[in-house]
């Protein structure tokens, strides 16, 4: 049965497209609760930070072929529902890649902030061999994270980048050795000063890092991050904290 599971770690969510028989592929129905699920950790207080993952064997196969057939921009957009709700998550989000991430698939582990990647992961552009051109904004996030280059070789030449590969080139932080289990535990794991944070500032650091990466000069990043600096210096969280770090070092001495 195809389905969007969300289940929650501590304060991590985890986010599981689970269609297993057809390795994942994105249909509508299947888009749309992708991004109810995302909408559901964004207004969680419990939740700070996001695990997106696909049922074994596959991470997502990418759109429903008989969908993507027939499709036109009404139901594309649909399509792209689902991983651009990942995209624009107020919360950090990590991407478990345990297979192949093809097409609209690769779109969704491209939409995460970090991705892990599991002994069996494959990066697969593979629109130009299925004779449709990207969609998605995949050229502008691919080309962001790993170069003109890369992007070209993967978009233009049919390159599909294995797990260690990918962390060669930038597309993912890390590999992960073992089954999918331990490859969402360590998406978890990786999730945990974000989680262990007050919620409010992690939201505040995601929101200023999007701003600051559109911007040209060191000194517009300063005028853009002093005002929520600002803001968290007043928090109770951030007293407690003080007063912690300030108890501890008064205690070796």
């Amino acid at each position: 049965m195809s389905q969007v599971l969300l289940e929650r770690s501590g304060r991590v969510g985890v986010i599981t497209v689970h269609d297993p028989d057809r390795r994942n592929a994105l249909t509508l129905d299947l888009s749309d609760r992708l991004a109810a699920a995302v909408r559901a950790c964004e207004q969680d207080a419990d939740v700070h930070a996001v695990v997106v993952t696909g049922a074994p064997p596959a991470f997502c196969a990418g759109a429903d072929l008989t969908v993507l057939g027939e499709a036109r921009e009404e139901g594309l957009r649909r399509i792209y529902g689902g991983f651009l709700a990942v995209a624009d998550c107020a919360l950090p989000t990590i991407a478990a890649v345990g297979g192949a991430a093809v097409g609209a698939g690769l779109n969704l582990a491209l939409a995460c902030d970090v991705r892990l990647a599991g002994p069996k992961a494959r990066f697969d552009a593979r629109f130009l061999q299925l004779g449709i051109h990207p969609g998605g904004g995949m050229t502008w996030l691919l080309q962001r994270l790993v170069g003109p280059q890369t992007a070209t070789a993967m978009t233009l030449f049919g390159r599909v980048l294995d797990a260690d590969a990918a962390v060669r080139h930038g597309l993912a932080w890390d590999r992960v050795d073992g089954g999918h289990d331990e490859l969402v535990a360590a998406a978890v794991e990786f999730a945990r000063a974000a989680a262990d944070a007050p919620r409010e500032l992690v939201r505040s650091v995601k929101a200023t890092m999007r701003a600051t990466a559109a911007l040209d000069a060191h000194a517009d990043a300063v005028d853009a991050e002093i005002g929520p600096q600002l803001v968290s210096v007043d928090t109770p969280e951030f007293a407690a904290r003080l007063a912690a770090v300030k108890a501890r070092i008064s205690g070796r001495g």
